[in-house]
């Protein structure tokens, strides 16, 4: 099965020996032989590669009970394959992108609308995650026209509360949920997270 990925578009690896090790490879999609899933020390090897688009191959006679991102019956055209692992792909960098880094325990989920400490949340407007994903944009503290005019797409010199009373309320989101009083920011430079 190696000499398929000269046909493939990836950086694949088929795992079928049971003395392999895997986890140092850069190779986006890892097949699996359902075979090699009885040796439990391979399949807590495999059950480690999180990073990884694991596709479990096997034969119908054989179903696995452990899940995989996708499983795929043998015989398989190179085409149906190059095609699985392609939706893996794109769907886990859907996941990567919607997904943000935030001081050391926060994420922010664009695609739930949440931001997430733990197994704590708090939901989010799309304003509100505008605002948080620009102020992490800039390694500076950014003031108020300018949030305007790229949040709201107001003009610079607009006399309004706006982003005063968006930061209000998300400041007392988080603090009510997280009891965080420094999430954001503020200073006579502007907001910074």
């Amino acid at each position: 099965m190696n000499e398929l990925t000269e046909y493939l578009d990836f950086n694949l690896f088929f795992y079928q020996n049971n003395t392999e090790k895997v986890s140092s490879i850069d190779y986006n999609t890892i097949l699996i032989d359902s075979d090699v899933l009885k040796n439990v020390s391979v399949f807590n090897l495999i059950n480690e590669l999180d990073n990884k688009n694991k596709l479990l191959v096997y034969s119908p006679k054989y179903k696995d009970k452990h899940s995989f991102a996708q499983t795929i019956e043998k015989p398989i055209r190179i085409s149906e394959l190059n095609k699985k692992i392609a939706n893996l792909i794109n769907s886990k960098e859907f996941i990567l992108n919607s997904s943000i880094q935030i001081k050391e325990n926060y994420l922010l989920d664009k695609n739930e609308k949440k931001l997430k400490r733990g197994k704590t949340f708090v939901i989010l407007t799309e304003k509100e995650i505008e605002l948080i994903e620009l102020l992490l944009s800039s390694k500076s503290s950014i003031q108020k026209d300018k949030i305007l005019e790229k949040v709201w797409g107001y003009a610079s010199d607009a006399d309004t509360h706006t982003v005063e009373t968006h930061v209000y309320r998300l400041r007392k989101k988080i603090q009510n949920k997280f009891k965080d009083n420094e999430f954001i920011v503020s200073s006579k430079e502007g907001y910074s997270i």
